[in-house]
């Protein structure tokens, strides 16, 4: 907690209160509907993913500032030993999932350190997991989905004073990406492919 009670971890805490009570008193006016868009750019596994708009309470936000673009793509020696031509290192998307991970957990133990008034000097989640690709591959039948990771950890570091470890693990939980890695989530699949027409050329 700094000299100025009313502020924590750089929240305004009187606000924060207030958003809080409000949400609990009107559940409909904070809920968000968030995308993404990834645009496959003509290599394998290359794509410029897209970030811009979402809704808050059924109202649609747009800003230029919240326009992020993203390339993903694979590591360079897998790359080149699988016969990419000119590979080059990019974000591989189980990269980019694993960083959301730790860092929503860092938002998950931060809020609610700063809901809860307590300090936190260092924080720093790392995330780690075996991958094999076997599937991806089409090594493996699909049904095998759930042996591509194995041994997934979260360590947390964290220094400050009166730290509960169990209460930690529990804000650590309540960050949203935990919840949708960890949780069987029912992911509604449309493949859109053009119509031909009989007739045409």
């Amino acid at each position: 907690m700094t000299d100025n009670q009313q502020t924590a971890h750089g929240i305004d805490l009187e606000t924060l209160e207030g958003f809080a009570q409000h949400a609990a008193e009107n559940p409909e006016a904070v809920q968000l509907g968030l995308g993404a868009t990834a645009t496959y750019e003509g290599t394998a596994a290359h794509s410029l993913a897209k970030i811009d708009s979402y809704e808050l309470g059924g109202d649609t936000i747009v800003r230029e500032t919240r326009e992020y673009t993203l390339p993903y793509g694979g590591w360079k020696e897998v790359l080149d030993a699988g016969g990419w031509i000119g590979a080059t290192d990019r974000i591989e998307p189980v990269e980019a999932a694993l960083s959301a991970l730790a860092a929503c957990i860092n938002v998950g133990i931060s809020i609610n350190a700063a809901a809860n008034g307590v300090d936190i000097d260092h924080l720093q989640t790392r995330v780690r997991t075996d991958f094999d690709p076997a599937v991806l591959f089409g090594l493996e039948e699909l049904k095998e989905a759930d042996s591509v990771f194995e041994n997934v950890t979260a360590e947390i570091e964290l220094d400050g004073e009166n730290l509960d470890q169990d209460l930690i693990d529990e804000w650590a939980r309540r960050a949203p990406v935990y919840t949708l890695v960890s949780l069987a989530q029912d992911i509604d699949m449309t493949v859109d492919t053009p119509i031909e027409v009989a007739g045409d050329d």
